[in-house]
C-alpha cells in the first residue's frame, strides 16, 4: 500500500491527527512540517498516479475542489501568493502540495528571498524544529476549517 493510501486509511479510521476535512474527491490535511506556515495537502480519493488518469467528471470536480482548498488556505493563513504543486515522484498517488507564501520566506535561498519552495534545502524544510506541535496543529486545523464554512 502506498504512503498516501495509508494516510487515507488513518483518516477513515479517525486516527490521522492532520486531517481537516473530507471533500467529494479528496481529503484536506495539514502538513506535518511547517516551514511555510499553513502548508496543506489535498489527497485524491482515487489511487492514480496522474491527473489525466481520472475520469473527466471526477477530474473536473477534483480540480475545482483543489481550487477551493487553495482559496481556504490562502485566506486562513494570509498568503501573499499560493504555490500549488502535484509532483508524485516520491509518493505516486495523486496529491497536491499547497504552500501559502509570504515575502522573504525562503531566506537567503532565492533571488531576494523569492523563488519556488523547492529551492529551500530538504533538510531545512523538514527539520525537526519545523515539525508542528499538537497545540499549533489544532489551531491551524480550526483556522482552515473555518474558511470552508464561509
Amino acid at each position: 500500500m502506498c504512503l498516501i493510501c495509508e494516510r487515507i486509511e488513518l483518516i477513515k479510521s479517525n486516527t490521522n491527527p492532520y486531517f481537516v476535512k473530507e471533500l467529494e474527491t479528496g481529503y484536506v490535511v495539514i502538513g506535518d512540517h511547517q516551514h511555510f506556515k499553513g502548508y496543506t495537502l489535498f489527497l485524491c480519493k482515487e489511487h492514480v498516479t496522474e491527473l489525466h488518469h481520472l475520469p473527466r467528471d471526477f477530474r473536473d470536480k477534483h480540480l475545482s475542489e483543489m481550487a477551493d482548498v487553495s482559496q481556504a488556505v490562502s485566506v486562513a493563513f494570509s498568503a501573499e501568493k499560493m504555490n500549488i504543486e502535484s509532483l508524485g515522484n516520491g509518493d505516486s498517488h495523486l496529491h497536491w502540495h499547497l504552500f501559502p507564501r509570504k515575502s522573504g520566506d525562503l531566506g537567503n535561498y532565492g533571488r531576494e528571498g523569492r523563488g519556488p519552495v523547492w529551492w529551500l534545502p530538504f533538510e531545512e524544510m523538514y527539520a525537526e524544529e519545523k515539525r508542528i506541535s499538537d497545540s499549533e496543529l489544532e489551531q491551524m486545523k480550526h483556522q482552515l476549517l473555518a474558511e470552508f464554512k464561509n
